[in-house]
């Protein structure tokens, strides 16, 4: 039976938490910036997360799961364990539809309702959030949040820590680049280039 520890124990991370019980692994604690007073799952606090010892989690066969929202705090955390062989926990709900044909890489989280249908390719510490739909051959890069209710057709490229806001939908075969930020219920029908924040419907370039 593994037993994980929990990176980041708030919002998000209670919602990771219910999906490493659901699948009966052991959880066994948490890591994050502070103790926290509010704690539902009754867990044991390790540290802070830049300050404990990554490689002694190694040592007792401890894996992670990612409970952090923030791409580039995930990235961070993400890259910090791999450099110390940490074992880092990939999650489906199991009330997710995921493809047998689609694969998710290392420390990708899927949660409820979710959708990944054939021939995806989804990146390391992705987060595919509650209610999202993923359609064929879409290709999520490392560090991106699908958040709930966001819908991708077919052929769609997300670049790495690019951010698609709830309930937003993508245009089959659009290209999304990296550090993109797509605001809620927004409508993608065109390319979007890195480093952008474009929103509403269709959606256009912030303070363009």
């Amino acid at each position: 039976m593994k037993k994980i520890c929990l990176a980041g124990y708030s919002g998000h991370g209670y919602v990771v938490a219910e999906i490493i019980t659901l699948l009966h692994y052991i959880l066994i604690g948490y890591i994050d910036l502070e103790e926290k007073k509010f704690n539902p799952f009754k867990l044991e606090y390790f540290g802070n997360e830049n300050e404990i010892d990554m490689s002694q989690l190694a040592k007792e066969h401890i894996h992670i799961a990612l409970g952090l929202g923030d791409n580039k705090a995930r990235k961070n955390l993400f890259e910090n364990l791999k450099r110390n062989k940490v074992s880092i926990e990939t999650l489906r709900h199991p009330r997710a539809s995921v493809s047998d044909l689609s694969s998710a890489d290392e420390g990708t989280v899927v949660m409820s309702s979710v959708i990944i249908n054939p021939f995806v390719k989804i990146g390391k510490a992705v987060i595919c959030n509650s209610g999202c739909i993923i359609e064929h051959e879409c290709i999520i890069e490392n560090y991106v949040h699908i958040a709930p209710g966001a819908v991708l057709a077919g052929n769609v490229f997300v670049g790495e820590s690019s951010f698609i806001g709830a309930n937003a939908f993508v245009k089959q075969g659009i290209k999304i680049g990296k550090n993109v930020t797509v605001g809620a219920g927004s409508v993608i029908l065109k390319n979007v280039e890195d480093n952008t924040i474009v929103y509403g419907n269709p959606a256009k370039i912030k303070n363009a």
